[in-house]
């Protein structure tokens, strides 16, 4: 990809990471894959982090906040004897994006599995809520979701090797009266990952759309939904999602559900008219 200097894009520097030695943080191995995670110091990205360093993968994590990066990065890296990398970016901005994609994109230090994780939804519905919020909102579950793979893609087919997991959701699965901005976004990631897969076939590249239902994680905290309103068979933990989604996209698997509970739920949104689903979800989200 072009980098114009205006544009705020700076490239990585190959095995290099952002934190000090002093910190702790391991110099990269040579020959040692690397993961980077959007979204990676809270919730479901955290569970990957966790995850992919304990069985040795380096890191490159991406969020907004700083503090939380290093804390993080410090953590896993003193924990596992990985290098961790981080890139402080708001995904919803040009030039945030514009950093983690020269990143992404970097030949010198190659990123072997891209696991797009970084996603929000709003509290209000679509009624109540500020249209620029809703914006917002598809630029980091779309825009970022679709320029990340685009950068990371050439890479992975030239060695004929790499990774991408999407992190979508059950609920772009069924219509939703609350958070209808949210569900047509991860809506467009699976059809996005399954449809770049079939474009992939053939080309050493597997490409993978996680699609879990309600997980026990910040992210239901901020949007409102109360986990008392809904039944405790339909919670998961951030750990078995993720667990489930690199075990789902390691055997090949193009759309993964973690929980028997969604699976069943998978099967049976397709048996019923569309009429019954928009029925059952207003009872599900009435409780939230």
């Amino acid at each position: 990809m072009s980098q114009h200097p205006s544009q705020g894009v700076v490239p990585a520097s190959p095995g290099r990471s952002t934190f000090d030695p002093s910190q702790g943080v391991v110099p990269a191995s040579p020959g040692r894959s690397t993961a980077l995670v959007t979204g990676g110091t809270a919730g479901i990205g955290a569970a990957f982090a966790a995850q992919l360093a304990r069985e040795g993968s380096d890191l490159v994590l991406v969020a907004r906040t700083e503090s939380r990066l290093t804390d993080k990065a410090t953590e896993l890296s003193e924990r596992y004897g990985i290098a961790v990398e981080t890139i402080a970016a708001d995904l919803s901005t040009a030039h945030g994006l514009g950093r983690v994609e020269a990143r992404v994109a970097d030949a010198g230090a190659p990123i072997h599995l891209l696991v797009n994780n970084a996603g929000f939804g709003l509290a209000e519905d679509f009624l109540d809520s500020d249209v620029a919020a809703e914006e917002e909102m598809l630029a980091v579950n779309v825009r970022a979701v679709l320029r990340l793979t685009h950068a990371a893609l050439p890479a992975m087919i030239e060695r004929g090797s790499g990774g991408i997991i999407n992190v979508s959701s059950m609920a772009g699965s069924v219509p939703t009266a609350t958070g209808a901005t949210y569900a047509a976004s991860k809506a467009w990631v699976t059809a996005f990952t399954e449809s770049l897969s079939m474009l992939v076939a053939g080309k050493g590249v597997a490409l993978t759309a996680l699609c879990p239902g309600f997980t026990r994680t910040e992210f239901h905290d901020r949007v409102g939904v109360s986990r008392g309103g809904v039944p405790e068979l339909l919670w998961l933990d951030a750990d078995d999602v993720v667990a489930a989604g690199l075990r789902d996209h390691r055997r090949g698997a193009v759309i993964s559900v973690p929980g028997v509970q969604y699976k069943a739920s998978v099967i049976g949104s397709r048996l019923v008219p569309r009429s019954v689903l928009r029925w059952v979800s207003a009872r599900v989200t009435a409780g939230i």
